[in-house]
């Protein structure tokens, strides 16, 4: 296609795309309110099949943290200690094979991969319910790691190829909502299940493994049945060769992405040694990963014991497990305010120093009131506090994150490391409260204080630097007559966007985009 041309192509037929994010036709030959439909459909397809497989996850890894408040330690033999042990072989287990599982989704693609993780991690979560001894609760949470690596970098990754970069941060944020309404749920749901404690002479915590887990092998059905491949096979795993999306459809999204970031129609079957090497050696992408490393440390840590904690200011503990689900709940309008200022007004950077800020806020009032026993009120408002700004700057810092990476190879490998980093956390964080520091934690609280101040040292610095290499890209690209780039790397007012360009108007094609083509 030249640079002059408009599209001859009949709109109503297009031919399949031959390759995963290669475009097909570099003009916008649709209106927007074709546009805007299709992008509903693939929001009602894609992002409630995501964010469900997250709850799922969410549900299997967070309900051991119900379970210790009923008679888990002593039925299984294990110390407080003992399993902190088991937390860190958890995350051990996914940070072992983070970065292979998304090297398979990146071949076998998203809706085969994930939904296999389903099964997988549901089984594994469903067996948990006969453990018995240190032995098997050291193996199972390996093996639930194991099952469950791969499967929040894969989601990531797959929102990208759909998603055009200004739409990725409230995506991003929606998908973590499953992971935030899991948290809430689940032990908001332990309250009723452990009360199932004594049905067929077993322990309320047997049921609650039980339930969870084949919940999640249920919506595994649901993801093989749902779930579209790529842009290329835009079929579910258990329906090959049927389509979710008409022909037109699938032109209009793919293109549009591919005209937000050419380099996306450059996606090659595997991942090469050379994007190893831009990944792994980009010290901006390094600095996302120690964010997230020290954000998620403290708050895994708190997720796991917010309810053990909770029962220490004198509540009983099935109470507690309902009263550690108020701040989470509170957590899913937060983040969405916060995601919506992050999108609507491009400030990617400000809202993760602000969302740590709050974090960090909050564990100084736990550090507070751990000298001042009696006031219940105010411990447990330290607690909702903390749990409703703990979670959500990770996501708006992978978001942030995102717009650094050259291409979808880059990409791919970098939600790898930002949920290694993630990972990671959750192995020193689940030393954070150890039994020598209960009931008051007030070592526990101090450490948190500590690292959570590192990472929002940090994030000031990328902050920084974020600014002065878009003043920098903004004067080299006005001294060339080109528009101002805006904080996601698009252009601004000044550019072009998709939605702007009328129809039937033909876009430049660089070498690039005409290499993707060809391929």
């Amino acid at each position: 296609m030249g640079v002059d041309e408009k599209a001859t192509v009949d709109p109503g037929s297009f031919p399949p795309p031959t390759e995963d994010e290669s475009g097909l036709v570099l003009s916008v030959d649709w209106t927007k309110e074709e546009e805007a439909r299709a992008k509903r459909k693939l929001d009602l397809i894609i992002m409630p099949l995501l964010t469900l497989g997250f709850f799922c996850l969410q549900l299997d890894r967070g309900n051991i943290s119900n379970a210790i408040t009923d008679t888990f330690f002593e039925d299984v033999g294990i110390t407080q200690n003992e399993f902190n042990v088991g937390q860190q072989m958890l995350s051990l287990g996914i940070v072992l094979f983070e970065i292979p599982s998304n090297m398979i989704l990146y071949r076998v693609g998203p809706g085969k991969w994930l939904t296999l993780q389903l099964f997988l991690f549901g089984t594994v979560s469903t067996f948990q319910a006969f453990q018995n001894s240190y032995g098997s609760f050291i193996a199972t949470r390996l093996l639930l790691g194991i099952t469950e690596s791969g499967f929040i970098p894969g989601g990531l990754w797959t929102l990208s190829t759909w998603y055009t970069r200004a739409e990725t941060a409230k995506r991003v944020m929606f998908f973590y909502f499953g992971n935030q309404f899991g948290q809430a749920s689940s032990k908001l749901l332990a309250y009723g299940i452990l009360h199932m404690g004594g049905v067929g002479g077993k322990a309320g915590w047997f049921w609650l493994f039980v339930l969870m887990g084949g919940f999640t092998i249920l919506c595994g059905f649901v993801l093989g049945f749902c779930l579209p491949d790529s842009f290329r096979n835009p079929c579910p795993a258990f329906l090959p060769g049927i389509s979710l999306f008409t022909k037109r459809e699938l032109h209009i999204l793919q293109t549009r992405v591919l005209l937000d970031e050419p380099a996306k129609g450059k996606k090659k079957k595997s991942i090469k040694l050379d994007a190893f090497k831009r990944a792994f050696s980009n010290w901006r992408l390094w600095s996302h990963v120690i964010i997230t490393l020290c954000n998620n440390g403290p708050q895994r840590a708190f997720d796991t014991y917010s309810p053990t904690i909770i029962s220490g200011f004198g509540y009983k503990k099935l109470q507690a497990n309902a009263m550690a689900s108020v701040g989470l709940f509170l957590q899913i309008p937060t983040s969405w305010a916060f995601s919506w200022v992050s999108d609507h007004y491009d400030v990617r950077g400000e809202t993760v120093i602000a969302g740590m800020s709050c974090h960090l806020f909050g564990y100084v009032l736990n550090r507070i009131f751990t000298d001042h026993p009696r006031l219940q009120g105010a411990r447990y408002f330290g607690v909702v506090w903390t749990q409703t700004f703990g979670t959500f700057s990770h996501p708006l810092n992978i978001a942030w994150m995102s717009l650094t990476c050259e291409d979808s190879e880059v990409r791919a490998l970098a939600m790898a490391m930002v949920i290694m980093g993630a990972n990671t956390a959750g192995i020193y964080g689940a030393q954070i409260f150890r039994s020598e520091d209960s009931p008051f934690y007030r070592r526990g609280f101090t450490v948190a204080c500590c690292v959570l101040a590192v990472g929002l040292l940090l994030a000031v610095v990328r902050f920084v630097d974020d600014k002065i290499h878009k003043r920098k890209h903004n004067t080299v690209q006005l001294a060339h007559g080109g528009g101002e780039t805006s904080d996601d790397g698009s252009n601004g007012e000044k550019g072009i966007s998709a939605l702007e360009r009328a129809a039937g108007v033909t876009v430049p094609v660089d070498d690039d985009v005409k290499r993707a083509l060809k391929n």
